[in-house]
């Protein structure tokens, strides 16, 4: 990995979604299911409506310094009645630019979102990433996560 790319966090804006519909398509399972199109279609832009209206929902990019989209990620706060009634931090779509990976970007935009769970009262940070994704598997472990749960999905 390169030194750390200096970057800035900030809330997405719905001039975001764009590029972050590009990122989330930039890969093996993301190209099967994401519709990179010009103009998008409304479904982005309604689920990002309904994210803005989430009270404990985050949606943030990262910016370079020209203020590009390099990358984004979704911190929910989901409270709980288990483990003493502790809430989590739960990451979501982490998505680095294709341009601008290997420079710590995944790094810096996970560590913060660490940091804001514990801010928000969180005992824990769960994340979840799909078994062909090794080399997210072997970056999430290089920060501390262990595999702890058997993932399984229902798509309608």
């Amino acid at each position: 990995m390169h030194a750390a790319s200096p970057i800035t966090i900030r809330p997405a804006r719905r001039d975001d979604v764009a590029a972050i519909v590009a990122m989330l398509a930039d890969d093996h399972l993301g190209r099967g299911r994401e519709v990179v199109a010009d103009p998008l279609p409304e479904s982005y832009y309604a689920a990002f409506d309904a994210l803005q209206g989430a009270p404990h929902i985050q949606m943030v990019v990262a910016t370079d310094g020209s203020d590009a989209v390099v990358g984004c990620l979704q911190l929910a706060v989901l409270p709980g009645l288990s483990s003493q009634g502790a809430s989590r931090g739960i990451i979501e779509d982490v998505r680095v630019a294709g341009d601008h990976r290997s420079q710590g970007i995944g790094e810096q935009m996970v560590r913060w979102a660490i940091s804001e769970a514990q801010v928000q009262g969180c005992k824990l940070v769960e994340l979840f990433t799909h078994q062909s994704r090794v080399d997210a598997q072997r970056f999430y472990a290089r920060l501390g996560f262990q595999p702890s749960h058997v993932g399984m999905t229902l798509r309608f």
